[in-house]
Parts: C-alpha cells; sequence; structure tokens
C-alpha cells in the first residue's frame, strides 16, 4: 500500500534544527526575532516551517511560504542563503 507524502507532511517547526543554527551562530537563535522579506512577517526563527529531508535545510515563513534561509553542508564547507530574511534582531545584554 502506498501512502502520499505531502509537503506538510515533511514539514517541521524552526526548533528541529536549532543544533545546527546554535552551531552556526554561536548562541540559540530559536528566540531571535526575523522578518520575512516578501510579506514583512516577523517571528521567532523558532516558528518557522523547516525542511529538514533534502541535501540541505530550508526555513519557510510559516505565514506566505517564502524560503527565508537555507543551509547546505558538505565536508569542507557550510553555505547559509538568506537572502529571504530582511533581518534578524539579537539583543545584547547590559553585562
Amino acid at each position: 500500500m502506498a501512502t502520499d507524502v505531502t509537503t506538510h507532511d515533511l514539514m517541521l517547526d524552526g526548533n528541529a534544527v536549532a543544533g545546527l543554527l546554535a552551531d552556526l551562530f554561536g548562541a540559540d537563535v530559536t528566540v531571535v526575532p526575523a522578518k520575512c522579506a516578501t510579506c514583512g512577517e516577523v517571528n521567532a526563527m523558532g516558528a518557522l516551517h523547516a525542511y529538514v529531508r533534502a541535501p540541505g535545510s530550508v526555513l519557510r515563513c510559516p505565514i506566505c511560504g517564502a524560503v527565508m534561509m537555507r543551509i547546505v553542508q558538505t565536508d569542507r564547507v557550510t553555505r547559509i542563503e538568506m537572502r529571504g530574511i530582511a533581518y534578524f534582531r539579537f539583543e545584547r545584554s547590559n553585562g
């Protein structure tokens, strides 16, 4: 019996790539707000839709579905494309 897999079945939330993002940015960025360059919606990175069953990871806006970030790792390099993110907003501590 064949089972049809939909795109929604492959979707996780951004927390699924929390470890990868922490390795890349040196901190937990799942709570960092990111603005979608397509629709302007602001969401925490952990709220983005993650697709990880490909050669890389793709994070999409949960509102409009636009690709916000692509991450591909090989043995030699990590490539990060973030043209779908208008900005990240990191809060600084006063200490």
